[in-house]
């Protein structure tokens, strides 16, 4: 859901939904985009979707100023970048346009406050991304024994979802002085470039313990990386998501833990307090939706596919 716009008379929503360059689009905006469906169906709004070519800011931007001129009544977006973003979702405010980020935010995350020049969105919607990466981080070093050697896969830097994730992942395992934390790798939401990351890894560190993957493709591509290095059961792997078929990957032992975020939940909530907002109803300033982990002990417990994206 890279970006959604409530329309004069309705509230019309316009996703975008990020696409890696091999046209494989994102099951987690998918499922977000499912939420807010059923959320317009609830508050009587329109939606309208639309998926760009690659998440970046010469996709969304455009995008974007093309909703702007429209004169929606409010903007839902998760921006691609928390600076990049700011300037032209402060068009859209300096328009009258509401605006709510979803997912992912535009300076610090903190809005209404009155202070710097990106508390102007009205609400966030988003899992604890920080906190997921603490999680994440406590479960491999479980999983490594509290000792090894380590890397992190991740999308790019400057996107404020996964920076978070990797942040928590670094700084709680500062407090495992026994596991060695390589430098993390980015891949540009490339699981085939995430894939040759962990191979060359592999070939300078062979005694590689375990690996992070900070978002759906890092995850996919590390997870293809460390089996086609026949490592599979050996490198135990923490990824952030739960893609589809990830629960096999869990069964199989390719995948040791998977942090599930729910982004159904997250569609849901953005376009209820966008009808809110639209009707002059105060809306939370932000909402956490949580996640799940999901690891062999629960991966098959009935209830708990239902935090599998899906396509």
């Amino acid at each position: 859901m890279g970006a959604l716009a409530a329309l004069p008379g309705a509230a019309h929503a316009d996703a975008v939904h990020p696409v890696v360059a091999l046209g494989t689009a994102d099951p987690f905006y998918f499922t977000m985009q499912r939420g807010a469906e059923r959320a317009a169906k609830e508050t009587r709004v329109q939606l309208l979707f639309q998926v760009p070519k690659a998440w970046n800011t010469t996709e969304q931007v455009p995008i974007l100023k093309a909703l702007i001129a429209k004169h929606p009544d409010v903007l839902l977006v998760s921006p691609v970048d928390k600076q990049q973003l700011i300037a032209p979702l402060k068009e859209a405010a300096d328009a009258g346009i509401k605006v709510i980020t979803v997912d992912t935010y535009i300076g610090d995350g903190h809005y209404q406050t009155g202070k710097g020049d990106a508390d102007f969105p009205l609400s966030y919607i988003a899992s604890d991304n920080l906190e997921g990466g603490r999680v994440a981080a406590r479960a491999l070093a479980k999983a490594i024994g509290d000792k090894g050697t380590i890397c992190c896969e991740n999308n790019k830097s400057g996107i404020s979802s996964t920076d978070a994730r990797v942040q928590g992942f670094m700084d709680e395992m500062k407090k495992h002085p026994n596991i060695k934390v390589l430098e993390t790798q980015y891949n540009e939401d490339d699981a085939n470039r995430a894939a040759a990351h962990v191979a060359a890894v592999l070939a300078r560190n062979p005694d590689l313990s375990g690996v992070f993957g900070a978002n759906t493709f890092s995850g996919s591509g590390a997870a293809l990386g460390v089996k086609t290095a026949g490592k599979q059961g050996k490198i135990k792997f923490v990824v952030f998501d739960a893609v589809p078929g990830g629960d096999d990957k869990i069964s199989s032992g390719l995948v040791s833990i998977a942090i599930a975020q729910r982004p159904y939940d997250m569609g849901y909530y953005t376009v209820k307090f966008a009808a809110d907002a639209i009707r002059g109803k105060k809306v939370p300033v932000y909402q956490s939706t949580g996640f799940v982990v999901l690891d062999k002990s629960n991966v098959d417990m009935p209830g708990m596919k239902v935090y599998i994206y899906s396509n």
